[in-house]
């Protein structure tokens, strides 16, 4: 049986920031406030993206330039991870290099081959200022990375070069969410 409330259940579905849009591209602000509006931005962006079907989301992909991500992602043994990070910090990453399948809810619809450790390391604080570290392997390693990223103001396009690049950059611009 489940401990405890859904996350999201209380919040609300809000816009999604599409890759475009600046807010992507700005590194988030540290929060310094762990007060309520932490807590409900927190279960909004739980509600937004278990909407979107997503793994993982931080806060700037719903336009808020803020140090917060959640998560709710397997990793390749298939087991669930569940949770969030304020001020997260990626201290270490580890493994071997994959390049595996990425999407993200800011460029809905597409994929593609992005290097990433296997391992990783996260540490940052919960909603209420405690201090917590996650660790994750595999498929969880990716997501930890590619939320990190965006609080830096990165997409996982960003980290493609070449034809990989190319190749995305033009499925952007025919996509029907493109401005």
């Amino acid at each position: 049986m489940r401990q405890g409330p859904i996350p999201g259940a209380h919040g609300r579905v809000r816009p999604l920031s599409l890759l475009g849009d600046p807010v992507l591209h700005a590194p988030g602000a540290e929060v310094t406030d762990f007060g309520p509006e932490l807590a409900a931005l927190v279960e909004d962006l739980f509600a937004t993206m278990y909407a979107a079907h997503g793994v993982g989301l931080a806060a700037n992909q719903v336009g808020e330039a803020l140090r917060v991500f959640v998560y709710d992602c397997p990793d390749d043994e298939d087991e669930r991870h569940l949770g969030h990070l304020v001020n997260p910090r990626l201290v270490e990453t580890g493994g071997v290099v994959v390049r595996g399948p990425e999407g993200c809810l800011s460029l809905p619809g597409l994929e593609a081959g992005t290097e990433r450790y296997d391992e990783a390391v996260v540490t940052g604080f919960t909603v209420t200022g405690a201090p917590v570290t996650v660790r994750g392997t595999g498929f969880f390693a990716r997501c930890l990375q590619h939320e990190c990223d965006h609080l830096a103001g990165r997409v996982y396009a960003d980290r493609l070069t070449g034809r990989r690049h190319r190749k995305l950059m033009r499925q952007v611009a025919r996509a029907s969410w493109h401005r």
